[in-house]
């Protein structure tokens, strides 16, 4: 019994890697507005883009781990 909800505790993380490629779409697609909008100011926001885009991946990796954990070892 106990198996059953953590793997259905562990499908639930797994949402957050999909939030997670949500979020790096978000961050990109505003990047590319801006962009394109003022193409001169668009190098100097390539760091910004790429720290925005390393977070919102982090996030998905953590509840990648999490669901891992949750199938795993519980």
């Amino acid at each position: 019994m106990e198996g059953d909800l953590a793997h259905i505790g562990a499908g639930l993380a797994a949402i957050g890697s999909g939030a997670a490629a949500i979020g790096v779409g978000n961050v990109a697609g505003n990047y590319l507005s801006g962009a394109l909008r003022n193409p001169s100011a668009a190098a100097s926001q390539t760091a910004t883009l790429f720290i925005g885009i390393a977070f919102a991946e982090a996030l998905g990796i953590f509840a990648f781990l999490v669901s891992l954990l949750l199938m795993f070892a519980v």
